[in-house]
């Protein structure tokens, strides 16, 4: 065979080799892609990339502002535990430096460019860079918290037929940390690695209620630190409480259903008169005439806001109910 042939051969079976090749690293980067996404939930996919146990966990606890033993990293706690509990991951400072650039931008750019008061503009600024970004948190733990409450009289009910299984304490939960998606799951895996490393199942808890700030955690606490200092029938005590929990959720939902007309009615009420000036700003501007020149306009406007304001407060405590 002539020499250029056997080298055209050995190209075309090359080319086909690195082809295979190339595909097979494909598929086998888009299998582990796709297991990876489809894993439960965060914990799980951190130690699907083979990070060892005792990282994975201090990972986690760091970007929810904790230190490596649990602990909240900063003096302010109250702040320091509204992050945590609203379930946000990443660095705090950072969290916290994307407003205040934000505020300080946009106070810059009324400022500068639209000519705004000084006194507007730092208002602006405060209310992007600091009461924003605590609404945020705020907003962000309440739905956190909701969907651990509809999740944990389920987590209690699998801890519970594990025990009864013949299963420690310590295997049940690591069985909802494998079976349940986040944020229980999550929760719930970085308890049964403090167990792990050395916590006791009542610190582990008690820490877990800290850092997510559902009232059922704490009573789960509370009915773990009795059994252990006591004694007792754990798989009745989970058993009671998870119907507990069950029973406060569907009486919550009751209540949600029941005032749900009187929340839409204090929305409307609420909206109405910014709609109102909105519409008519656009459609006719010279609506208002000299009045906008008036000394009077800002108290006034200030005033009905206030009043507004005490309005919506009094509607919202009206259709909100602790129980």
């Amino acid at each position: 065979m002539p020499t250029g042939q056997s080298l055209l051969y050995f190209i075309y079976v090359l080319a086909a080799a690195s082809t295979i090749l190339a595909a097979e690293a494909l598929y086998v980067t888009y299998i582990k892609g796709r297991s990876r996404t489809n894993t439960i939930n965060r914990r799980l996919r951190r130690l699907a990339d083979e990070i060892p146990a005792e990282q994975a966990l201090q990972g986690l606890l760091r970007e929810r502002g904790l230190t490596n033993s649990g602990d909240f990293l900063f003096r302010l706690v109250g702040l320091n535990r509204l992050y945590t509990q609203s379930g946000i991951t990443g660095n705090p400072v950072s969290f916290a430096a994307m407003f205040l650039l934000a505020g300080l931008g946009l106070a810059l750019l009324f400022f500068l460019l639209l000519r705004l008061s000084a006194l507007s503009s730092a208002m602006i600024f405060v209310a992007i860079g600091f009461v924003l970004p605590l609404l945020v948190l705020r907003r962000a733990r309440n739905k956190r918290i909701q969907k651990f409450a509809k999740q944990l009289p389920d987590a209690l009910e699998m801890i519970v037929r594990s025990l009864r299984a013949g299963h420690p304490a310590s295997v049940a939960i690591s069985l909802v940390a494998r079976e349940m998606p986040d944020p229980l799951g999550t929760e719930f895996g970085i308890v049964s690695d403090e167990i792990t490393f050395g916590l006791s199942l009542e610190n582990a808890v008690r820490k877990l209620s800290q850092r997510v700030g559902f009232e059922g955690l704490h009573l789960l606490s509370v009915s773990l630190s009795i059994q252990a200092k006591t004694g007792g029938n754990l798989t009745e005590i989970l058993s009671n409480l998870s119907k507990v929990l069950r029973e406060r959720q569907t009486l919550r939902l009751k209540i949600k259903a029941l005032s749900s007309e009187g929340r839409m009615s204090a929305w409307i009420i609420s909206l109405f008169p910014l709609v109102m000036f909105g519409i008519l700003s656009l459609v006719s501007p010279s609506y208002y005439g000299a009045v906008w020149d008036s000394p009077l306009i800002t108290p006034v406007f200030l005033i009905s806001g206030l009043w507004a304001l005490l309005g919506d407060f009094i509607m919202y405590r009206m259709v909100n109910f602790d129980f």
